[in-house]
């Protein structure tokens, strides 16, 4: 058991010097903040989509949008995480196949100046890039939300948040921190526009 503790505090430390990394070029981030406001502000929406611990982030990070997320009083703002309609992807994926259920979804439910957050910790998974394609296709600002240098997503997408790193459980934190990040600059903003 004595083992843990340094196990424990190694991987703080590392999940520590990647934020901080991270923190010394803020730019990408600054960018998608202003997007995602201007988009709310006119009336559009956000919409999510990840496989595995990327769908769970993409759920949680609509519902901080829908529900709140700090403490400003602001309305709910629209937002959509694709893959928590079990029903749409096993048809899509049974129908067609797996590669197109974020991308058909998109082309029903994506309209001119959402913005959509395509989440992929290897910027390589073929139905998040598909994803990515079919929402540039309905002129959506699109964002990938990834690791290392971003993969083929990266291309497929407006803006590439990346995480300097290959290892999926530290780009996954890293994440919901620029999740968490992004939800409040939204929500402060909204707040002020009321």
């Amino acid at each position: 058991m004595g083992g843990n503790k340094e196990y424990i505090a190694g991987e703080l430390e590392v999940s520590g010097r990647l934020i901080s990394e991270m923190a010394r070029n803020t730019q990408e981030i600054e960018k998608v903040a202003d997007v995602l406001v201007a988009a709310y502000q006119k009336g559009n929406k956000m919409v999510l989509f990840g496989n595995g611990g990327s769908a769970a982030d993409a759920q949680h990070l609509a519902a901080e949008l829908i529900g709140g997320f700090t403490e400003h009083n602001r309305p709910g703002l629209p937002a959509l995480a694709l893959n928590t309609n079990s029903s749409s992807i096993t048809s899509i994926g049974n129908d067609y196949n797996f590669e197109i259920v974020f991308a058909r979804q998109v082309e029903s439910m994506v309209n001119p100046g959402d913005v959509v957050f395509a989440i992929s910790t290897s910027g390589r998974s073929p139905n998040i890039i598909q994803g990515a394609i079919a929402a540039k296709a309905r002129r959506a600002v699109v964002v990938a939300l990834t690791g290392s240098n971003g993969g083929a997503l990266k291309d497929a997408c407006d803006y590439c948040i990346s995480v300097p790193s290959s290892v999926t459980a530290h780009i996954q934190q890293a994440h919901i921190t620029i999740g968490h990040i992004l939800c409040a600059l939204v929500e402060k903003a909204m707040a002020k526009k009321k």
